[in-house]
């Protein structure tokens, strides 16, 4: 039962510094990055009203096997979120109440899965903010290993240890770390246009006009 652990220290964001990242829609965050870095759309909150903003712990599982995110509980931060790449497969849930419990008790800030979690109604009574592909009563083994802090693709989209996840009703965005920096200001830039947007809205400017698109040609 092979278990593996890259070495992918990464440092750990001021406090203010993700304060203000919680502040950004995971569609901000996606805008700012060429419309991408968005997670399928099968990658959904198990709550409406979910938010969620933290650096990622990755996690890779072999189908229908959680051993791995049992041990990267040993190691998650408080704070971190946990994000588990589970190939899709939906059909066996890899995350539970129990693990819920002591995740929320290590002061973890949510998990985000492109596989499938089981006991919703009781992660979602504890607000435990869960993003995943499915919901199965079906169990998981604890046998075939995984791996922990390595490169995965979870929902489609590349997540690289320390990444910022971002997620809301609408799903999940991925920020990577090395360009997080610069790429807050221009979310919060994003932001603010799309408030005058809104302003010029109420005075009656269609955003087809805000946006210079053309009127279409008439073909008789």
């Amino acid at each position: 039962m092979p278990l593996y652990r890259h070495d992918a220290e990464f440092a750990a964001l001021p406090s203010e510094t993700l304060d203000a990242w919680r502040a950004i829609p995971p569609a901000i965050a996606s805008d700012c990055m060429n419309r991408a870095q968005a997670m399928g759309a099968q990658v959904k909150p198990l709550a409406t009203g979910t938010r969620l903003a933290g650096q990622a712990r990755t996690i890779a599982c072999m189908a229908g096997d959680n051993m791995a995110i049992h041990a990267a509980m040993r190691l998650i931060r408080a704070g971190e979120v946990l994000v588990v790449a589970a190939g899709g497969h939906t059909g066996v849930a890899l995350f539970g109440g129990l693990l819920a419990q002591s995740a929320q008790a290590r002061g973890v800030a949510g998990l985000i899965t492109d596989g499938a979690v089981r006991d919703v109604a009781e992660i979602r009574e504890m607000g435990f903010a869960c993003f995943a592909a499915g919901v199965t009563p079906a169990g998981p083994h604890k046998g075939f290993g995984g791996t922990i802090d390595g490169v995965i693709s979870c929902g489609g989209c590349p997540v690289v240890p320390g990444d910022i996840v971002l997620g809301d009703d609408d799903g999940v965005a991925v920020v990577p770390l090395a360009r997080a920096g610069h790429l807050l200001a221009e979310c919060q830039a994003k932001i603010a246009q799309e408030e005058a947007a809104l302003a010029r809205l109420a005075n009656d400017e269609l955003l087809a006009d805000q946006m210079g698109i053309p009127e279409p040609e008439n073909l008789g």
